[in-house]
């Protein structure tokens, strides 16, 4: 395993670990089934939860496939593991492919080539996750460009370690990025560029997000926010390193705004944003 990756995992091993007879007692009421295994594929939309940590070690595809629409996956805090597979793996965490109406919440996702990864359809929620140890990204969101929901509150740790990824991700999104903490992004390569957060949607918002511990390699440039869409407002975020990172802080988009937004050690606070104001940098 990749040394920086397992640097990563020691460091957040302490707070992951949560004893299942220390949590609060959970409320199935609103379930309309549960996941006992892995792999599972869910084709009936409703609520559907875990009341069990569960793991797998299959290196492609996907843990939990989502085949309907409106399907809430509930982990309940408890964990989806897949750390077993290596750093070589492509198993995604929970994956949704031209669903609508997805939402993944309260979910503890380990060692996926992404935590969470839902392509194209729209109206998706992702909220009060932790992931971590994830190989590419955290959280992916892809679709047309345009908004596909929301990211909210979600906290992602040790993104990084999958061979030959120059580029590593802690939110990827066509979605509102609002009040999530990215903590750790690497790269497995000699010119790593990590990404901390990365706008996809135009005309999306970027509020109230902590990004932090970006580890550039060689020639690779840091990026603590990428606007990939035209009209993305960036306001209320804090980009921080421990020492000074080639790169910027926020690189902008077309009609892209940016207002009281905070950078510590960046090389560059931002570039290619119209400043509206507040932006501070040391």
């Amino acid at each position: 395993m990749n040394f920086v990756r397992i640097a990563f995992a020691l460091l957040f091993a302490g707070a992951a670990i949560v004893p299942t007879s220390a949590r609060a007692a959970q409320s199935y009421d609103s379930c309309a089934g549960f996941i006992e295994s892995l792999p599972v594929v869910i084709t009936t939309q409703g609520t559907w939860c875990l009341r069990k940590d569960l793991s797998t070690a299959m290196s492609t595809g996907a843990a939990i496939k989502i085949a309907a629409n409106n399907v809430t996956i509930d982990c309940n805090r408890f964990k989806i593991g897949g750390l077993a597979a290596g750093d070589a793996s492509f198993t995604n965490g929970i994956l949704a492919e031209n669903r609508e109406n997805v939402t993944v919440r309260h979910c503890n996702l380990r060692g996926f080539y992404a935590g969470v990864f839902l392509s194209k359809g729209g109206g998706h929620l992702v909220e009060d996750n932790r992931i971590d140890n994830s190989l590419s990204y955290g959280i992916a969101i892809v679709g047309d460009g345009t908004t596909s929901g929301t990211v909210r509150n979600n906290l992602i740790y040790a993104t990084g370690g999958a061979p030959y990824h120059a580029t590593t991700l802690g939110i990827l999104a066509a979605a509102d990025l609002i009040d999530n903490t990215v903590d750790g992004v690497f790269s497995a390569t000699a010119n790593g560029a990590p990404i901390g957060l990365d706008a996809m949607g135009a005309g999306t918002e970027v509020r109230g997000n902590r990004v932090r511990g970006l580890v550039a390699g060689g020639t690779g440039q840091a990026i603590g926010l990428r606007m990939s869409n035209s009209g993305v407002i960036a306001s209320g975020n804090r980009f921080t390193a421990q020492v000074t990172l080639p790169g910027v802080a926020i690189q902008g988009a077309s009609h892209g705004v940016c207002q009281d937004n905070i950078s510590s050690r960046f090389a560059q606070l931002m570039t290619g944003c119209q400043d509206g104001g507040g932006n501070v940098s040391n």
